[in-house]
């Protein structure tokens, strides 16, 4: 479990395919960070990159690397590439929930349609796609690239939703979020306890 405040940024310095030349090849990552291992950390521990939870399978003293399948590369963006990613430790008994409760578990990709200064803030715009549209609502919580964001305007459109988001000033400079462009594909996380309440829902149908 995470909770969707980023703890670092780290950037991936080497991509390394399992099997050169295979269309069905995973990767393993290389993940430079100052300032963000602890002591405890140690092989098998769970860190949420650009909100995808990973295992970590090997350790230096600035840097660790994981293995990321092929499947897990076809439902998620900015994990194939050297650059900055989001990096979150696992919750553990006790931390403080400061975003909400994240799995790490990409449940989708949107598209970047605005990122734009607006007065002291950004002005952040998602086309989401319609399997994931109905989870969403004005003031509910999204996981954007593994950043614990809220959700201020939602406009149905007929292939989805576009969602519209504030970002305050510190949320961009500690985040990746900064990078973005429109057109740029996102991990999108929904709040997992729309997806109880429509299961519930569901089976009382």
């Amino acid at each position: 479990m995470f909770t969707g405040i980023v703890a670092a940024v780290g950037k991936v310095i080497r991509v390394s395919p399992f099997n050169q030349g295979q269309e069905d090849s995973g990767i393993r990552l290389l993940i430079k960070v100052q300032d963000f291992l602890r002591a405890s950390t140690k092989l098998g521990d769970s860190i949420a990159i650009q909100g995808a939870c990973m295992t970590v399978v090997d350790l230096g003293p600035d840097t660790f690397s994981v293995d990321v399948s092929r499947v897990s590369l076809n439902c998620t963006a900015g994990l194939d590439r050297l650059g900055e990613v989001n990096l979150e430790h696992a919750l553990r008994m006790g931390d403080s929930l400061d975003g909400h409760l994240v799995s790490g578990h990409v449940d989708g990709l949107g598209e970047v349609s605005h990122f734009e200064p607006a007065g002291e803030s950004w002005d952040l715009r998602i086309n989401v796609p319609s399997n994931l549209a109905k989870y969403l609502a004005y003031k509910g919580s999204i996981t954007v690239n593994g950043v614990s964001l809220t959700v201020n305007q939602v406009d149905d459109h007929v292939s989805g939703c576009e969602i519209r988001i504030n970002l305050i000033p510190h949320t961009v400079q500690v985040t990746t979020l900064k990078h973005l462009e429109a057109g740029e594909k996102v991990n999108l996380e929904i709040d997992m306890i729309a997806r109880y309440v429509e299961r519930m829902v569901g089976l009382q149908a």
